[in-house]
């Protein structure tokens, strides 16, 4: 109890530090804030945190179970619409369609998730996270996401430019140099040094996750946005979650699977509803209010799993 209510302190008054500094800053500061935690900030606290991680175990079956958590997520907001569709007798939008399904798959495993997993099960399972933020939600957003939305919008797109995006990611990249880095030894000063600025880097991506908040428009679709988070947040990590010990992941790397399966909708899905035209508000609703449920169940998980 004790470690989640300090979570909640740092938690809630990074990202309030965030909205305060995105109404008092230029508006062009958050996407330079991004744009270094992209490049910089992320790559080196990954780095860090692979040399003090626990690689042993099942570590691979992490991103098995984003690829399954992301597919139901799909395939239950799909048996939604179907059924809305069904009863009422008439058909979403096609771009709120897809806004709905993408908010319902991918959720915000990485600038989010990943301090949420550090602060509430430590860096020996951080690795778990890292596998299912890297080598499932990533591929899973700009993947099957991309497919999707490129299905639902009403823009064309160049798929090879996607593609590119995914691999000049230095996420991926330095998780590969990541794990050779781990096996080399550096003096103290160094490591203390790498480990200050990897958490420097966590609680910057906090505060730019307030400092997007504190832009983003009106919220008027909380309908939708509840299916999304309903079963993003809620029946996803439920059911899958359940289900952990048949894969014989249990304890902590459980716990570290549940809480990036029950992460908000992924800034991902915003970038997606930009670029291929789909309903941009429903996806920043889901995005704001999804955000602010997870303090509510944050606790539930902690004390199921």
């Amino acid at each position: 109890m004790i470690n989640l209510l300090e979570l909640y302190v740092k938690l809630v008054g990074l990202v309030l530090v965030g909205v305060i500094l995105g109404r008092k800053l230029p508006a062009i500061f958050p996407t330079r804030l991004g744009q270094f935690l992209f490049w910089v900030g992320v790559p080196i606290s990954i780095v860090a945190f692979l040399r003090q991680t626990d690689l042993s175990g099942q570590i691979w079956i992490a991103p098995a179970i984003a690829y399954l958590a992301i597919l139901l997520g799909a395939f239950l907001a799909w048996l939604v619409i179907k059924g809305q569709a069904y009863l009422t007798n008439s058909h979403p939008q096609p771009s709120t369609q897809g806004s709905l399904i993408l908010a319902s798959m991918v959720g915000n495993t990485g600038y989010l998730g990943f301090p949420i997993t550090l602060a509430m099960v430590g860096k020996e399972y951080f690795a778990w996270a890292l596998f299912y933020d890297l080598l499932g939600t990533l591929f899973g957003a700009y993947g099957l996401g991309v497919l999707l939305a490129a299905r639902f919008g009403n823009t064309a797109q160049n798929h090879q430019q996607m593609a590119k995006a995914i691999l000049i990611n230095p996420a991926l990249w330095s998780f590969g140099f990541g794990l050779l880095f781990r096996q080399v030894s550096i003096p103290p000063l160094i490591e203390f040094s790498l480990n200050t600025l990897a958490w420097v880097a966590l609680a910057l991506s906090l505060i730019l996750i307030g400092m997007r908040l504190a832009h983003l428009g009106s919220l008027y679709k909380l309908k939708s946005a509840a299916i999304s988070i309903f079963i993003k947040m809620l029946l996803v990590p439920l059911v899958l979650g359940s289900s952990l010990r048949f894969f014989g992941v249990t304890g902590e790397a459980a716990q570290v699977v549940v809480l990036q399966m029950a992460m908000p909708p992924a800034f991902a899905t915003v970038v997606l509803a930009e670029t291929f035209d789909l309903d941009r508000d429903l996806a920043v609703t889901t995005l704001a209010v999804g955000v602010m449920v997870l303090l509510v169940t944050l606790p539930i998980w902690l004390w199921l799993f």
